[in-house]
């Protein structure tokens, strides 16, 4: 049967009816099924989108029309075009307020926020705002959210909290808006105060959400250190380990830094170590610089704690650290510790260079052991170093201050042999070592050589000068370098001021001396117990023991306290006028006050008596008061006796 129907088929080349009606059949079915589920997507997309118009509102241009429906009804159609973004929608879940703020937010420039929002603004909360923030329903620029924030801030009815504040933090620094950041942490911090560092971090993680960022930490660390709360800034690094939060190495990093410098060394080396153990990097240049503050405090013990800490953290110290330690150990006197430590040096194969050489030479020459210094001197030049300007100041400083003027001007040319050239601070110390070896004229020479050289003197310059030229004796030559500070716009110091009331006095010039005085009063300065008692002096010398008083009440009121040397000027200026009442009751104030006479006390006292012809009442004044005599005044008490003995004769 089957080959004759095959046979139909080719001769004929058509197909049986029974094959099309079946094959219809089943193209008909695949149709029906495909328009059934079709029209059953559509329905279902077109219901989703009228609920959520009827939710938001959305403009009816949003809307597919009815000719747009209808045209789905046929088994094939070309699928919808979607309505044009302008902004996404919020979901349906979202609060109607954030959805309104967005809106007015994002329309602020046709219409301002304190009318779009004059109705919500009363009822809004720091927790919306919050909310905001994290939801964003309509991708609002973090710009815009930061003015909206400060807007919020001005508004009078609403209150910002810290947790706002830390919202908005996170918020900025996802968006790398770091320094806004930092500055609102700067006013929480300012409002906060002192002690807050527990509950700002609370804020800080109650707050952080999925926007978490290291930074939040180093710059909440580094506003408590800007405002110096430094304990605040290391509960912050203490609450971050705690936490096992990543390790604020910036906010280490500034907090140390201020500790190092305000702080004591100790007590920063103490959180350089906390930090070390939490991976924090070591470093040796924080090493040195702790070891610098201690050794400028003279705690070179400490420092070398440091020093032997470097080794520990897996460093190894640099000819800055030696250096470091070599000047500390100098400085404090300890010239063996220096040596043995340039030997560990040279073991460290850290080899000594020009820095170690003249730390060692100064602390020899303030030693008084020039010629070791020398010798130290000229192994540095076998080395190949070449000496500095700091290194020939320290030898030329080392001869002068040893009277050694010769050997500093042999210096100061071997100075000039090597190349190198003398600054202002060389002048100054071989003009003032010329000026107190009596070698005025030459230290004069020197300062033309000075500015020959371009060099301007500078107020040591004069003051030296001027210093010198008193204890010479040539006050007028004095009294020109004074005004030539004057022209040159140089304030004279208490050194300046008291060698010129020195040399007024030696000269008998006593009312400009006190007039000098006055003017270094009203300058500001405060005139010491000698230049007050230098100008009492000369004023009983004078007779005028009254202005001598004044000028000790003067004395008091200011803040001194006279010692026995100002009493006995005084003392010897009554007795000398013959006031020997009044010599005694100031011997009286002197004791009421605790201050205990000398020798010259008792001598002044003994001649004053002995030539009024009063040495009975001495004789009791000295039992009364427990004075001892010494020879002088057993010899002048002789000498009194004898004489009355021989007028009695002649009698």
């Amino acid at each position: 049967m089957g080959g004759k129907e095959d046979g139909v088929k080719q001769k004929n080349g058509k197909v049986p009816p029974f094959v099309c009606v079946f094959d219809l059949i089943l193209i008909g079915f695949f149709l029906f099924s495909f328009q059934l589920v079709y029209d059953y997507q559509m329905k279902a997309a077109t219901k989703q989108e009228t609920n959520e118009m009827a939710t938001f509102k959305l403009p009816k241009t949003h809307l597919s029309s009815p000719k747009t429906l209808c045209a789905f009804s046929t088994w094939y159609s070309p699928p919808p075009q979607p309505p044009p973004r302008q902004s996404p929608p919020p979901s349906r879940h979202e609060s109607p307020i954030l959805t309104t703020i967005s809106e007015a937010i994002k329309n602020i420039e046709t219409k301002p926020l304190h009318i779009s929002l004059k109705n919500i603004l009363p009822s809004f909360k720091a927790h919306h705002f919050i909310s905001l923030l994290n939801q964003n329903p309509y991708f609002l620029p973090p710009k815009s959210l930061l003015s909206f924030f400060d807007f919020l801030s001005s508004y009078p009815t609403f209150s910002h909290t810290v947790q706002s504040y830390c919202s908005m933090v996170h918020f900025l620094i996802a968006h790398r808006m770091n320094q806004q950041a930092e500055s609102l942490l700067h006013f929480v911090v300012s409002r906060k105060g002192k002690g807050s560092a527990s509950s700002v971090f609370a804020s800080i993680l109650e707050t952080k959400g999925t926007l978490s960022s290291s930074f939040v930490f180093d710059a909440l660390m580094s506003v408590y250190t800007e405002f110096g709360y430094v304990s605040d800034a290391i509960q912050c690094f203490r609450l971050t380990k705690k936490h096992n939060l990543k390790i604020p190495f910036n906010g280490c990093k500034c907090l140390l830094e201020r500790m190092i410098k305000m702080s004591s060394p100790m007590v920063a080396l103490e959180f350089y170590l906390e930090i070390l153990d939490s991976g924090y990097p070591p470093s040796v240049y924080t090493f040195n610089v702790l070891m610098n503050r201690l050794c400028k405090e003279g705690k070179v013990k400490d420092a070398q704690l440091i020093f032997d800490e470097i080794r520990k953290t897996g460093l190894q110290p640099t000819a800055v650290s030696f250096n470091t330690l070599i000047n500390g150990y100098c400085k404090s006197g300890n010239l063996e510790e220096g040596f043995r430590l340039k030997m560990v040096m040279e073991e460290f194969r850290v080899f000594p260079d020009v820095f170690t050489y003249s730390a060692l030479i100064d602390g020899l020459c303030k030693e008084c052991q020039l010629d070791d210094a020398n010798h130290l001197f000229k192994e540095m030049c076998d080395r190949g170093l070449v000496p500095n300007d700091v290194t020939f100041t320290t030898l030329i400083n080392g001869q002068c201050k040893n009277g050694r003027v010769d050997l500093a001007l042999e210096i100061y040319q071997q100075m000039f042999t090597k190349g190198l050239k003398a600054d202002l601070v060389l002048y100054n110390t071989l003009i003032d070592g010329l000026c107190k070896g009596g070698y005025f004229r030459e230290a004069r020479k020197f300062v033309g050589e000075m500015i020959k050289r371009g060099l301007i003197p500078d107020k040591f310059t004069y003051t030296t000068l001027l210093d010198g030229s008193c204890k010479e004796g040539d006050l007028e030559l004095a009294l020109e370098m004074r005004k030539e500070m004057v022209k040159e716009g140089i304030q004279l110091d208490n050194v300046a001021f008291t060698a010129i009331i020195s040399g007024l006095c030696r000269d008998g010039k006593i009312v400009d001396a006190e007039r000098t005085l006055r003017e270094m009063l009203r300058a500001g300065l405060k005139p010491d117990d000698c230049t007050y008692t230098m100008v009492m002096d000369g004023f009983c010398k004078k007779g005028d023991v009254k202005m001598g008083f004044k000028l000790l009440k003067e004395m008091q009121s200011d803040g001194h306290i006279p010692g026995v040397i100002t009493y006995n000027v005084l003392m010897n200026g009554l007795c000398k006028q013959g006031q020997v009442k009044n010599a005694d009751m100031l011997l009286n104030a002197m004791l009421n006050l605790g201050v205990v006479p000398d020798d010259i006390t008792y001598n002044i006292l003994l001649q004053g008596h002995c030539k009024h012809g009063k040495l009975g009442d001495f004789q009791n004044v000295k039992t009364e008061m427990g004075l001892v005599s010494d020879y002088a005044s057993y010899r002048s008490l002789l000498n009194e006796l004898s004489k009355a003995s021989k007028d009695r004769q002649k009698r």
